[in-house]
């Protein structure tokens, strides 16, 4: 239920440019092209930071990864709308208690 939140979050992101490090330190920057209800995401125009230490992913222009694997995704500091996001996180969790 609460990755529902994020979920539509992640969907206002389509088209910005992110940053998704993977648990194996795998940093992959990319135009966010779709999320699904499991935050899978699906970036295209990737490329790699740190490209000695994963020279197998210079070849790769567009990729999916699993959702489970993503440790953190760096967003665009003007697309967080960060007042809007604490408002709708505050409203989920009163939803919540009052169930």
């Amino acid at each position: 239920r609460q990755s529902m939140l994020f979920y539509s979050f992640f969907k206002t992101l389509v088209g910005k440019e992110v940053v998704v490090e993977l648990k194996n330190d795998l940093a992959i920057r990319g135009t966010l092209h779709s999320v699904d209800q499991y935050l899978n995401v699906k970036l295209l125009n990737v490329s790699v930071d740190d490209a000695e230490n994963f020279p197998h992913m210079q070849s790769v222009k567009n990729c999916f990864v699993r959702g489970s694997v993503i440790k953190y995704v760096q967003l665009p500091a003007s697309e967080v709308d960060t007042e809007l996001l604490q408002d709708a996180t505050r409203r989920e969790m009163s939803q919540q208690k009052a169930k």
